[in-house]
């Protein structure tokens, strides 16, 4: 305990003897040098100063006010706060309808420094946010200092940037063609289609400085289709669809545009056919050996189909494969349509195929001619024999679907597509029919041709 208290003694001198070397000795020197200077100034005024109890009074009042002075820098120091506003916007006051101004960024930081609820406050407050006046500054190329508006003069505040390089153009026009683009086709129903488009406007106004305006290829009225409100078959309108210009390479141009939209008037139809299910074996895939197709059979032999009317006239049918590779038996397929290229959609998603399988006979086709397809127009093509013009070709399937064949159906062709140059060649025969149901062989597997110019 005695250690203890020791300890604290000797850390209570150490203190004071701080306070006695930093404080009470400084100010008593000071006290003694202007004792020295008012000794000749009157007996009172000397009895006074060199009075120990007015000494010691006047060393603790320096004292006090050095200590108060001290303890107000650092609570001013410990309170200050700052705080950085990001993205406060960039505006310039400048003739709009004379010049334009490049270089100026659209947004800045300002760090606001002060007491945390002067901050508060201030930001409470509007303010005409950061400004850059341009008025007197001519055409070239400018730094200039940015400002801020703040409403308590108490907060002091920083910009970043506070200094910017602008250029200064004078303002000229141009007029350009208006186009479109349509946004979000996805969003309209898949059964509706857009079959013409008439603009409010057919040509706008550009301003900017020449050189930007040299780059200007084109402006597009943005057609928002989510901007619809239960679209219907029938003319549809749609208020200030915005513009954009771009660059040759697509590129978005920063010029104005008078007007700054445009109205659109839409027609929207819902063009459907109705064409047949046609079910086919996968390409490739075949029954288990000595099985025929006795018949593929589907939940529905006919689908609606929409679309443009151009893409609509070139479908005939809507194919659906099924996967029969080595099948001996009767089985059930649930199959995913698929859309063709043009159509938006399908009045069917999924179709159930019914196959039966039976036993597998067979009948040989005599005197099928056989045609070549796809000859570049600048070749001829002539053959070597009797047998590369005319072949039999063996038909395999159920009892049932052979019966019924019709011989006129069958094909035998020969593709000279990647025959490009005269020559003597070698191609392959491949035999077809209409019924999917049945196989086709040809007896002659490849004929010889001679490909000649014109």
């Amino acid at each position: 305990m005695k250690k203890l208290i020791k300890k604290i003694c000797k850390f209570i001198g150490k203190i004071i003897l701080f306070f006695d070397r930093i404080l009470v000795t400084p100010v008593m020197k000071l006290v003694l040098k202007i004792t020295d200077f008012f000794k000749n100034s009157g007996k009172g005024l000397e009895n006074f100063l060199t009075n120990k109890s007015s000494l010691l009074i006047i060393s603790l009042l320096i004292a006090f006010l050095a200590f108060y002075k001290l303890d107000k820098d650092s609570s001013i120091m410990m309170n200050s706060y700052a705080e950085r506003l990001y993205g406060e916007p960039v505006k310039a006051i400048y003739n709009e309808e004379a010049y334009v101004i490049e270089g100026l960024p659209k947004t800045a930081d300002v760090v606001l420094v002060g007491n945390k609820s002067n901050i508060y406050l201030a930001k409470q407050y509007p303010t005409k946010g950061i400004s850059v006046d341009l008025r007197e500054l001519s055409v070239g190329t400018h730094k200039v200092q940015l400002k801020y508006s703040q409403s308590f003069s108490f907060i002091d505040y920083t910009i970043d940037p506070s200094y910017v390089t602008v250029v200064i153009y004078d303002k000229v026009s141009g007029t350009r063609e208006i186009n479109y683009e349509i946004l979000h086709r996805e969003s309209l129903d898949s059964k509706l289609d857009i079959t013409d488009v008439t603009l409010s406007k057919t040509e706008v106004t550009i301003k900017g400085n020449e050189q930007t305006l040299a780059k200007v290829g084109y402006v597009k009225a943005l057609i928002d289709l989510n901007n619809l409100v239960s679209p219907k078959a029938g003319q549809v309108s749609l208020k200030n669809c915005n513009l954009v210009a771009y660059d040759n390479d697509g590129k978005v141009v920063d010029v104005e545009i008078l007007p700054k939209t445009v109205d659109a008037e839409l027609t929207l139809s819902s063009s459907s056919k109705t064409v047949p299910i046609k079910v086919m074996p996968l390409n490739g895939t075949k029954l288990a050996l000595g099985y025929a197709i006795s018949a593929l059979t589907p939940s529905s032999n006919s689908i609606d189909v929409y679309g443009s009317e151009e893409n609509l006239a070139k479908i005939e049918f809507i194919p659906v494969y099924v996967d029969i590779n080595g099948v001996s038996e009767n089985k059930t397929y649930s199959v995913n349509i698929e859309k063709p290229t043009g159509v938006r959609d399908l009045s069917l998603k999924t179709v159930t195929v019914d196959l039966k399988v039976t036993k597998e006979s067979q009948v040989e086709i005599p005197d099928i001619r056989i045609i070549h397809q796809n000859l570049n127009p600048n070749l001829s093509v002539t053959t070597a024999s009797k047998e590369d013009v005319i072949t039999s070709v063996i038909v395999k399937g159920s009892e049932e679907a052979l019966k019924n064949l019709d011989s006129s159906k069958i094909t035998a062709s020969i593709d000279l597509t990647k025959y490009t140059s005269p020559g003597e060649y070698e191609v392959d025969v491949v035999a077809g029919g209409e019924d999917v149901r049945l196989s086709y062989e040809p007896k002659t597997t490849k004929v010889k041709v001679t490909i000649t110019k014109k």
